[in-house]
C-alpha cells in the first residue's frame, strides 16, 4: 500500500510539472485570450502562425551615365579640366591603361586604376590651353631688347651661360641634393687675355676647356647650397682670371727649352729667317712682317711642332716653305 502511495504522488508530481512547463510556454507564445470564469483555458501546442511582413521597397538611384561618353569632340577642354587635379575615369575620354598586365591580357583598364589616380598628370596643359593662357598673359610681358635678334647677339652681349637643375616629384622632402649643382659656361675668346695669360689659364683649368667650341665649363657641387655654388664659381673665375694675368718674376728667366709650347717669335727660326733673306748683308731690324709668305711660314711651324705631325701639318709646312722660297711651280724630284 505504501509502495502504490508513492507512486502516485510521484506521477502526480510529474503531471503538475508538464502541466506548469506548457502553461508556461502558452503563456510566452501568446498573450492569454479572454476567458469567461465558467470555461476551461485552452491548451495550444502550437502558436498561431504568423503573418508575413511587407518587404522593405529598396529605392535604386539610377546611375548616369560615364561624361566621357557624352563629350563633343570640339568641346573646350580647359573648362573641362581647367587646373591640377587626380585622374578621374569618367572625365577623361580617352582608353588610358596603366598597370602591371596579367599573363596574355592588356594592362587595367582607367576604371579604378590606382596607378592612374597616384601619379601627377598634365591634362590641364594641353597645347590650346597653354596658347589660350599665353594670349591671357601678353599683356603683362615687355617687348623683347632690341639688339637681341640673334643667338650670336645673345652670346656677345651676355657670354656667360649659368645651367641649374629643378626638381618635381613625390618624396618626404622637397629637397633635392642634385638642385644644388651649379655650372657655368662661356667662351674663352670673350675674356681679355693676352697670349701668356690665355696659354697660362689654360694650364690652369685642365680639361675644363673644349678647343672645338672654345668653351671653358666649370661645375660645382661642394657648398650645400645652390647659391653658394655659384657664388663659389665666381670666386674660380676672378682667381682665374687674374692669376693669368700675374707674370712671375721666374718666368723672364725662362729659354726656349723651358717653354711649355713653341714660341716662333722667340726661337732661332725667326732669326734665321730674317738673317736669310737680308743676305748677304747683315738685318738692319728684326721685323719679319715684310718678308714674303712670312707669316704663312710662322704658322705652319708652329702648328707643326706643338700638335704634332701628321699628313696635314706637314703638307702645310711644306707647301709654306715653298711659298716663301718661290718654289710654286717646281716639284721636288
Amino acid at each position: 500500500m505504501s509502495i502504490i502511495t508513492r507512486l502516485g504522488v510521484k506521477n502526480t508530481r510529474e503531471i503538475a510539472r508538464i502541466s506548469s512547463l506548457t502553461s508556461s510556454f502558452a503563456t510566452q507564445s501568446e498573450p492569454p485570450s479572454p476567458v469567461a470564469p465558467d470555461e476551461f483555458r485552452v491548451l495550444k501546442l502550437r502558436p498561431d502562425p504568423v503573418q508575413e511582413r511587407q518587404k522593405r521597397e529598396i529605392r535604386r538611384t539610377e546611375v548616369p551615365p560615364p561624361r566621357s561618353t557624352q563629350m563633343k569632340f570640339d568641346q573646350d577642354w580647359g573648362s573641362v579640366w581647367p587646373a591640377a587635379r587626380s585622374f578621374h575615369p569618367a572625365t577623361v575620354p580617352l582608353p588610358v591603361r596603366q598597370g602591371y598586365p596579367l599573363k596574355n591580357a592588356a594592362p587595367p583598364n582607367k576604371y579604378g586604376n590606382a596607378e592612374l589616380m597616384k601619379i601627377p598628370n598634365f591634362l590641364h596643359l594641353t597645347p590650346p590651353v597653354v596658347t589660350k593662357q599665353c594670349e591671357a598673359l601678353k599683356k603683362f610681358c615687355t617687348p623683347w631688347p632690341a639688339g637681341l635678334e640673334t643667338d650670336e647677339k645673345c652670346e656677345k652681349h651676355f657670354p656667360v651661360e649659368v645651367m641649374t637643375s629643378d626638381y618635381c616629384y613625390s618624396s618626404p622632402t622637397v629637397r633635392e641634393p642634385l638642385a644644388r649643382v651649379v655650372t657655368i659656361r662661356l667662351k674663352l675668346s670673350t675674356l681679355n687675355l693676352d697670349q701668356h695669360a690665355r696659354d697660362k689659364l689654360l694650364r690652369l683649368v685642365g680639361d675644363r676647356y673644349n678647343p672645338e667650341d672654345d668653351l671653358l665649363t666649370i661645375t660645382s657641387d661642394r657648398c650645400p647650397t645652390r647659391k653658394q655654388n655659384f657664388e663659389y664659381i665666381e670666386y674660380l673665375l676672378t682667381a682665374l682670371y687674374h692669376e693669368s694675368w700675374r707674370t712671375e718674376p721666374w718666368e723672364a728667366e725662362k729659354s726656349e727649352a723651358d717653354m711649355e709650347y713653341y714660341d716662333w717669335d722667340k726661337s732661332k727660326s725667326r732669326d734665321g729667317l730674317i738673317t736669310l733673306y737680308c743676305w748677304p748683308e747683315p738685318p738692319i731690324d728684326n721685323d719679319y712682317e715684310t718678308i714674303p709668305h712670312a707669316t704663312e711660314y710662322k704658322i705652319a711651324v708652329s702648328d707643326l711642332i706643338n700638335n704634332g705631325e701628321d699628313e696635314y701639318s706637314l703638307n702645310k709646312y711644306k707647301e709654306a716653305v715653298k711659298n716663301m722660297l718661290f718654289l710654286e711651280g717646281q716639284e721636288k724630284k
